[in-house]
């Protein structure tokens, strides 16, 4: 072979085996819970031999990450989290269609694809609630919330935790929560109450409840499963389903535009919506409700069906319009509050 033959031959087994380590990769964020990103990770690789590179951030942190990577996107698939924060991101071409069949998905989940066309699939259901510290409540002789206008309740001072909207997609769920059930006003009127109570606004929105539990702090607002995963580790735990009705998290999968990985992205969602890999959610104690209608639903699942929940908007509370502004208008009113 002439040294022209050797080097074109050379050069194109270099080329095919960049492409072939191109193909085994994945660059995962992931917004649930640790364990859960751990186990589908895990279970992912060992089915399909990719190679991911997963790490979890919560939900504004990510949708920050791929605006400022937009032109030079680094990750493939955004898994998990709230909704509002997928949408924003599908509004702003920042994700792109799966090709995934939704006809066997929960109708919450199909919606969630409708209203994106396709570039956000809903993965799983969560209900907001408030949680408390039984053994708290008790010591300090104070009375156990009902109500969301319960805590606004001078009785609570300094003893409410809750994540802020700017980081977590937990928090902007209760802001939006809020908005619909009470108008947008008094939403902040009541905010702005229940902030005199607040010891501290989190980076995270599991944080408030796993601050709770281990009796750091006394009351939290968050999303029902992640406060069942506490109680049933044993943590003092209680739960409540607020008397006004409360707003829900649909989570969500989504593939980012120009992901270097694209049929592996398309892999994992794939994977991700078979119900037996949603069934093994609550093998790691992740307790949300699974979005296909064959998975199995945990027993220890909040039962949906019974909770007052609002007819939630996506549409316009997943616009990246109505989201910047409910947080620039909670910076400005509500943020410096807590004491």
């Amino acid at each position: 072979m002439n040294k022209f033959k050797y080097g074109v031959a050379v050069a194109c087994l270099l080329v095919s085996s960049s492409v072939a380590l191109a193909d085994g990769k994945l660059n995962v964020v992931c917004s649930t819970e640790q364990s859960w990103c751990d186990l589908i990770t895990s279970e992912f690789e060992k089915e399909t031999g990719v190679d991911v590179s997963m790490i979890r951030k919560s939900t504004g942190e990510t949708l920050a990450q791929i605006r400022a990577e937009a032109k030079n996107p680094k990750i493939d698939i955004w898994w998990g989290g709230t909704g509002d924060p997928h949408l924003v991101a599908a509004e702003e071409d920042l994700t792109q269609p799966s090709g995934y069949d939704t006809s066997k998905l929960m109708g919450w989940a199909r919606g969630m694809a409708n209203i994106s066309g396709g570039k956000t699939i809903g993965i799983y259901a969560g209900a907001l609630g408030i949680g408390y510290n039984a053994d708290l409540i008790a010591e300090k002789n104070i009375p156990a919330p009902k109500c969301w206008k319960d805590l606004a309740d001078p009785v609570y001072h300094g003893e409410v935790q809750v994540a802020s909207p700017n980081s977590s997609g937990t928090a902007y769920t209760e802001l939006a929560t809020f908005v619909q059930l009470f108008g947008e006003d008094k939403a902040f009127e009541l905010l702005g109450q229940i902030g005199k109570n607040v010891n501290q606004y989190t980076k995270s929105g599991s944080a408030p409840s796993k601050a709770t539990a281990r009796g750091e702090n006394t009351i939290s607002i968050g999303f029902m499963h992640d406060m069942v995963k506490l109680a049933t580790s044993g943590f003092p735990m209680k739960i409540v389903s607020p008397c006004e009705g409360t707003g829900y998290e649909v989570g969500a999968v989504s593939i980012i535009k120009g992901a270097r990985n694209l049929e592996n992205a398309k892999k994992w969602v794939e994977f991700g919506l078979r119900p037996k890999t949603q069934a093994l959610a609550a093998t790691v104690n992740s307790f949300q409700v699974p979005s296909h209608s064959e998975s199995t639903v945990p027993p220890e699942s909040p039962d949906l069906a019974s909770i007052k929940l609002i007819d939630y908007d996506f549409a316009t509370y997943g616009s990246s319009e109505t989201r910047k502004r409910l947080i620039d208008r909670w910076n400005k009113e509500i943020k410096n509050i807590a004491k």
